[in-house]
């Protein structure tokens, strides 16, 4: 659920940025109809999916017509089948007519999200790895497509370059090894989680000696995944990253990782197909 003010703020910009995108200085062909005219309307969804991103579709509603009134069939993270009714509408005909092209983009969107997510995370089920999201978002879209993962039972990873440390091949390069840039970093950012990207063995045996929270085992192949955790013990949590698909992410999982990081669940997506029907 959807309760910090700086979250529903960001949903009602987000919301409204999208608006003017598609209305701009007006919705011409909704203006034909009667401004008082009245009308019923219901969202299906035309494939199996994971619902997600009512707070995103309630809002653009709102913001056109906060007296349309909206009743949903399921919630969001809710698993919906084939040609299923998601809600119903009932208000201003021109006000939903304008609305359903940005309400059902957000709708499309996220739950395509949602749904990626999910098909990993049944993937690995019986494992103790998690699946993790990424930075590799649709721009403007970061925080509603890191609610969706959560919607699909995966966890986020940090939301933006300012509320964790990770340590990548350059910032390596520029303190002059893995132990002074995390020391660096443990220094100025006692609070945050400190994170190591490594790309072999050699560098995992350095950063086990650091105080990081977690290390990122880049494009490590299935035999350097099991060497990797055999080496760390119960030292550090491994994260898996690069590579990784739903025809091997069970393979990974089974190695012992903690996490495994997964790009495709936010921008190799495909809408899931949502439509609106006028009673």
């Amino acid at each position: 659920m959807v309760h910090d003010k700086e979250a529903l703020d960001g949903i009602q910009l987000a919301v409204q940025t999208a608006l003017q995108e598609d209305i701009g200085q007006g919705d011409v062909t909704a203006s034909i109809f009667n401004t008082g005219k009245m009308a019923r309307a219901t969202v299906i969804c035309r494939e199996d999916a994971v619902l997600c991103g009512q707070y995103w579709f309630n809002e653009t509603l709102r913001q056109l017509d906060a007296d349309i009134h909206i009743t949903w069939q399921s919630q969001d993270g809710s698993l919906i089948e084939k040609d299923s009714t998601v809600c119903a509408m009932e208000g201003s005909a021109q006000a939903m007519l304008s609305a359903e092209r940005t309400a059902l983009n957000f709708l499309q969107t996220l739950s395509a999200t949602a749904t990626c997510t999910r098909k990993f995370v049944d993937r690995i089920s019986g494992t103790s790895a998690q699946i993790l999201d990424t930075r590799k978002t649709l721009p403007g879209m970061r925080y509603a497509q890191k609610y969706a993962v959560k919607c699909g039972s995966g966890m986020n990873h940090r939301m933006g370059l300012y509320d964790a440390v990770l340590i990548k091949e350059n910032h390596i390069a520029a303190a002059g090894s893995i132990r002074k840039a995390a020391g660096l970093a443990k220094k100025k950012f006692p609070e945050l989680t400190i994170e190591i990207e490594v790309e072999n063995c050699q560098q995992l045996e350095q950063a086990l000696e650091t105080e990081a929270d977690i290390i990122l085992l880049d494009n490590f192949s299935m035999s350097e995944l099991q060497t990797a955790v055999r080496l760390n013990g119960d030292r550090k949590k491994l994260e898996a990253s690069g590579n990784i698909n739903l025809d091997n992410i069970r393979e990974v999982a089974k190695t012992g990782v903690q996490y495994i990081s997964i790009g495709a669940i936010t921008k190799n997506i495909q809408a899931v197909d949502f439509s609106m029907r006028f009673d």
